[in-house]
């Protein structure tokens, strides 16, 4: 039986497993934390192969800064998926809530409300997080050890997935929210998602020109 909430635990095919079951979690935002996961260790190995050595002395700046930004990820995108699921979890409680009496349905409602909003800033978090990985790929593209400039595509790409899959998230999480909740949470959707486009072509251009 899965333990849905440590997903730190699972073998890759425990987690493909799960991903795969009826079960409604894990689900698309739990995953996109995963390949956050997956972009920052990557990220962290082209650094670690890159620093210390002379001949890659130009991308040691940004080797360390990608290393800084992208080696808390490689457990905190851990628990974003877990967070995610149980955010999920939540949700799914508060519509069980009693709704027999006036007060149980304001106190469903409330629940619902409070619930799906939080659903929304978990995902949230793992954009940025992608966005922020993101922001330090081109440079390690660019300057970084050439025999691993494939491996920052692969890492770009999923930190990518990662950032457009949880804003997914947000999205339908937003559009069941009163406009005051959901009106900020959309803006930030749109503002990331053009930020994480742009961002993912300029390293994929570096990526094929360090090829070539």
């Amino acid at each position: 039986m899965f333990n849905v909430t440590n997903f730190e635990e699972m073998t890759l095919q425990e987690f493909s497993d799960a991903l795969a079951s009826t079960n409604p979690t894990p689900g698309g935002g739990s995953a996109a934390a995963v390949a956050l996961s997956q972009s920052a260790a990557l990220t962290v190995m082209v650094a670690d192969i890159t620093i210390g050595r002379e001949k890659w002395k130009s991308g040691w700046q940004a080797s360390e800064t990608a290393k800084l930004i992208a080696s808390p990820l490689i457990r905190d995108a851990f628990e974003l998926a877990n967070d995610d699921t149980d955010s999920f979890v939540s949700v799914m409680d508060s519509f069980k809530l009693p709704k027999d009496t006036e007060q149980q349905k304001v106190a469903r409602s409330l629940a619902i409300q409070e619930t799906t909003h939080e659903a929304a800033l978990v995902p949230l978090k793992t954009a940025k997080d992608a966005l922020q990985l993101l922001l330090c790929h081109e440079d390690l593209a660019v300057t970084g050890n050439a025999n691993a400039v494939s491996d920052v595509g692969v890492a770009s790409l999923l930190a990518s997935a990662a950032c457009k899959g949880a804003l997914f998230n947000v999205h339908i999480n937003a559009i069941s929210l009163p406009s005051g909740l959901s009106e900020p949470l959309l803006k930030q959707v749109d503002e990331i998602r053009n930020m994480s486009r742009d961002v993912s072509r300029a390293v994929m251009k570096a990526v094929y020109s360090r090829l070539e």
